[in-house]
């Protein structure tokens, strides 16, 4: 039996139905669209599809790409580092046995051996002022170095 649509021909009720669920079809680029504008509701399908590819990017792709980040090779400090404000620097107390300066050591190569040292605080931007040594509240050595940006 024929139904009448509202401009009065008469249509197959399939058929018409066929030809409204083709216009709902969209293409792939329509969908890759959507996606881009994240323009789907919380739970639904085309979220869930979004949301697993996010995951998969960032759990996958740290084995497949290198991103360049390397462990240090020195090794930081063994004891802690003491950093104390000073006017316009700082004056960082280094234990000595974590700074290995040679014994015969120029002015540039102490001040280069302890520029690393306190680096770690710092970062590499730091110029060393000055430095000396002294002893601690338990009667280790350790060196004061007088530090800025």
């Amino acid at each position: 039996m024929a139904s009448t649509t509202s401009s009065g021909a008469a249509s197959d009720g399939p058929t018409s139905m066929s030809t409204a669920a083709g216009q709902s079809k969209r293409t792939f680029r329509q969908v890759l669209a959507s996606y881009f504008y994240w323009t789907y509701q919380r739970g639904s399908f085309h979220y869930d599809i979004m949301v697993t590819l996010i995951l998969l990017f960032i759990f996958v792709t740290p084995h497949l790409w290198d991103y360049g980040a390397k462990p240090s090779l020195v090794a930081g400090p063994l004891h802690p580092l003491q950093v104390v404000g000073a006017g316009y620097g700082v004056i960082i107390t280094v234990q000595a046995a974590d700074v290995k300066i040679p014994a015969g050591a120029s002015y540039e190569e102490a001040k280069n051996v302890l520029r690393k040292a306190v680096e770690p605080v710092m970062g590499d931007s730091v110029f060393v002022e000055r430095w000396d040594t002294t002893t601690d509240a338990q009667g280790h050595l350790v060196w004061k170095v007088w530090a800025h940006r």
